[in-house]
């Protein structure tokens, strides 16, 4: 089989799998499932584009490590094969771990059990399945490596993670703000004492990307309409984990059926709960909500079609947490109104927050290199005073509730 392959893709147009690793990988069912996930979650209900899926998006950022790794070898830096080898599958497989909608999983039917973990057990599941290959790639992945740049071009401020999704994030969606250049980023990339830097030429490009991020953030992921369909969701999972324990029998394919049944947290991940996973993609909680719509129970059958139909909650965003007083007074009017407990309406009417940090001043930063051979971070070398501004964190609360007719 032809394993040199070349896809096409809409941003990057060309892209070539390097190797029959990567190709071997890439065909894996474990891999293939990402086809299935969307890498936005529920977003195309605000940005109709957005369909775009995880494996779109792993396929993107292993494109960009063969672009990073070329720029650092050309600037003298030593990576040898296998080092390369083990970047692009550390890319490649930085987030196989995804539930179905990406991070509705994480806080529903599994016990906060985080996609980084789930993304782990593949990747040693995988190393077994591929006689040790992943080795180096899964120390690489867990910043154990004594390499620093190549634990902070998987996961950094400036990573190949980050570098393809705002740029793919922002096509798919058509918010042009995020439209980084992440070509002329990975240009400017060096290593020094094996710590990643960016040269005092892509200063101004640095800068686009963290403000980027930051428009981003409030315009796409943090969109108020997508924080809904979100929390929904979630509510969704939650009230059908909660039937079926009670012995409620609820229309669902068999990987989803499992996770409703039982009570998973990281310490049951074994190979059969992990194969099990590794089944559940968007198409089960879509067909599940599809049949649900039309269940006896008032809150399941509401949410799945609010969310079926994109007749959403209101919500209303506040600089300030929102009063107990105006919760209780919304709680009040909505179970009068279905005659349904306080646990009930409790699905309905709730409040929460959102934050957002374009950069991390406290982490592992963005260094700039001068070229005296001074470094320092993005924050003290940059003359746009915005930046400090942008490692604040900012939050902001709401309350979601019923509109007029539920």
């Amino acid at each position: 089989m032809n394993k040199l392959k070349i896809l096409n893709d809409p941003i990057y147009g060309f892209i070539t799998i390097p190797n029959s690793l990567i190709f071997d990988l890439i065909q894996h069912k474990y891999f293939q499932r990402l086809r299935r996930i969307t890498q936005m979650g529920l977003s195309y209900m605000v940005y109709p584009g957005a369909h775009h899926t995880r494996f779109h998006h792993a396929i993107g950022c292993v494109h960009l490590m063969q672009q990073a790794v070329n720029v650092l070898r050309f600037k003298g830096v030593s990576i040898s094969e296998d080092e390369e080898n083990a970047l692009y599958i550390a890319i490649l497989l930085h987030d196989i771990g995804h539930g179905p909608f990406s991070h509705a999983m994480e806080h529903s039917i599994v016990n906060n059990v985080s996609h980084e973990e789930i993304s782990m057990l593949f990747m040693e599941r995988l190393n077994e399945e591929f006689n040790g290959s992943l080795t180096l790639a899964i120390e690489i992945f867990k910043g154990n490596y004594h390499r620093e740049f190549m634990y902070q071009l998987i996961s950094g401020q400036f990573d190949m993670d980050r570098a393809d999704y705002l740029k793919r994030d922002s096509f798919y969606t058509g918010v042009a703000e995020g439209n980084i250049n992440s070509e002329r980023l990975i240009t400017m990339l060096n290593a020094v004492d094996d710590k990643l830097v960016v040269e005092e030429k892509g200063i101004y490009s640095v800068e686009k990307f963290i403000i980027a991020r930051r428009l981003m953030y409030w315009q796409v992921y943090l969109h108020k309409t997508g924080i809904v369909a979100e929390q929904l969701l979630i509510r969704v999972l939650k009230r059908a984990k909660e039937l079926t324990l009670k012995g409620v029998e609820l229309e669902a394919s068999k990987p989803l059926q499992y996770f409703l049944k039982n009570e998973i947290s990281i310490d049951d991940f074994n190979d059969e709960v992990l194969s099990v996973f590794s089944q559940l993609d968007d198409y089960d909680i879509i067909s599940a909500m599809k049949a649900w719509q039309f269940n006896d129970d008032f809150v399941l059958r509401n949410i799945c079609e609010m969310i079926i139909n994109r007749n959403l909650l209101k919500i209303k965003l506040k600089n300030k947490p929102v009063k107990k007083t105006t919760l209780e007074k919304q709680i009040k009017v909505f179970v009068n109104k279905h005659n349904i407990t306080r646990e009930e309406a409790d699905y309905f009417v709730f409040t929460g927050s959102i934050s957002n940090q374009a950069y991390q001043l406290e982490t592992q930063g963005i260094n700039i290199l001068h070229k005296s051979g001074k470094i320092e971070d993005i924050v003290k070398a940059s003359d746009q005073l915005n930046l400090k501004a942008l490692s604040k964190r900012v939050t902001k609360y709401y309350i979601c509730y019923p509109k007029v007719k539920v």
